[in-house]
């Protein structure tokens, strides 16, 4: 079986659901509380590399800590958005599905993820 691991929040429903998907399908994935233990600027790097997409796609807008922050800015780098996620774990997308360490989807649908086993 792959080696799964998932950036998880128990509050939220998308999370709750694509944790209930992964393991109705046998796959009993790494439950990483990434707000209680955030990744690394070099973990999150590889996730958005696994999920093939920029900072910004990954980003949380609706969080009061986005506007604070003024992360709406064009000309921040995906540098500056990392360290502000790194800062706020709050702002990274959930739930995050890693397989392998080489592909992820986000969870938004929950039925996404399902792209990682089939």
């Amino acid at each position: 079986m792959s080696n799964y691991e998932i950036y998880h929040n128990p509050r939220c429903s998308k999370s709750r659901a694509t944790l209930k998907l992964l393991e109705e399908n046998g796959i009993e994935p790494k439950v990483r509380l990434y707000l209680e233990e955030p990744p690394s600027a070099a973990e999150l790097k590889k996730v958005l590399k696994a999920l093939n997409l920029s900072a910004r796609k990954i980003i949380r807008e609706g969080e009061d800590e986005f506007r604070s922050e003024k992360l709406a800015d064009k000309s921040l780098t995906d540098a500056d958005l990392i360290a502000a996620m790194l800062k706020h774990p709050r702002l990274i997308q959930r739930p995050i599905v890693i397989r392998d360490r080489k592909a992820a989807r986000i969870g938004r649908p929950p039925e996404s993820v399902a792209e990682l086993w089939k």
